[in-house]
C-alpha cells in the first residue's frame, strides 16, 4: 500500500503512476501497472532517505545550538 498520491507531495513519483491507471481502470488490477508500482515504491524509499538526511541535519543543527546555549548558561551561573 502507498500513500495518497498527491502530486504536490509526491512530485518526483506519483505523475506516471495515476496515468497507468487512468488509462487502464479494469486492467490495473490484473498487473497492467505493477512495473511502475516497483518503481513508485523505490521512488518513495529515495524520498524518504532525502527527508531523512535533511531532518538530521537540522536535528544536528539544533543539538548543537541547545549545547552552545547550556555551555553559555553554565558559564554565565559560574
Amino acid at each position: 500500500m502507498h500513500p495518497p498520491l498527491t502530486l504536490h507531495r509526491h512530485p518526483m513519483c506519483a505523475e506516471e503512476f495515476q496515468k497507468c491507471h487512468l488509462e487502464h481502470p479494469i486492467t490495473k488490477f490484473f498487473g497492467e501497472c505493477t512495473e511502475l508500482k516497483i518503481k513508485l515504491d523505490r521512488c518513495f524509499r529515495q524520498e524518504k532517505a532525502l527527508k531523512r538526511k535533511a531532518n538530521f541535519e537540522q536535528s544536528k543543527k539544533l543539538k548543537e545550538r541547545l549545547q552552545a546555549l547550556r555551555k553559555e548558561t553554565a558559564e554565565n551561573d559560574s
